[in-house]
């Protein structure tokens, strides 16, 4: 079970004022939207309807998600798949990104994630296609080091990939995925994925 980001921000907290630093300073997904800027920080309003004010650091590392066609998934693609276990033992996607070459082998393997209840996420290189139709499959074997999958991408599903972005991507209204810290007792973003016009990272 993962904690409710509410619950995580409390148990931060809770942390600084014990004194706990390596638990104060544990990672933490946010999936918002931006309500202001500042000159060092940014202040969201978290999918769960909370309101954070985060520091955002001079090294932040801001990522462009964009959405991209199926087809740009062959074998060898190293991509991440947010997605939920079916009853016959494969993965029916919720969210497929394929990561830039330079990015090959991050976070590789398969374990649980906060996307919906229940979710997965699996980093793996695309063995195979199955059930192609076309020059595209919607059925895929993934590999990673300690085991494979199969993945079903549904049409309604969004693929995307990334590309380098910069601070110039955190305006009003943006849609984040933000991985984020305490540093110096202050909620700190660290890395955010950014959409441009309005478009929502699915991951």
């Amino acid at each position: 079970m993962f904690l409710s980001v509410i619950g995580r921000w409390s148990a931060w907290a809770l942390a600084i004022t014990l004194g706990v630093s390596a638990f104060a300073q544990a990672p933490v997904r946010l999936r918002a939207s931006i309500e202001r800027v500042d000159q060092d920080s940014i202040t969201v309003k978290e999918r769960s309807g909370e309101i954070i004010t985060l520091v955002v650091p001079a090294n932040l590392v801001v990522s462009e998600v964009y959405p991209i066609d199926i087809t740009n998934i062959k074998p060898g693609s190293y991509i991440g798949s947010a997605a939920m276990l079916q009853p016959d033992g494969t993965l029916k996607a919720l969210e497929v990104l394929v990561f830039p070459e330079t990015s090959r082998g991050a976070g590789e393997g398969h374990r649980g994630w906060d996307l919906q209840p229940q979710s997965t996420m699996t980093n793996a290189t695309v063995e195979e296609l199955l059930v192609v139709s076309g020059n595209a499959s919607r059925t895929l074997k993934l590999k990673y080091k300690d085991g494979e999958k199969t993945l079903t991408v549904p049409t309604d599903v969004p693929i995307v990939t990334l590309k380098p972005g910069d601070t110039s991507l955190l305006v009003v209204g943006a849609k984040l995925f933000i991985t984020a810290e305490i540093r110096d007792g202050k909620p700190t973003a660290t890395r955010i994925t950014a959409g441009r016009n309005g478009f929502a990272p699915p991951m």
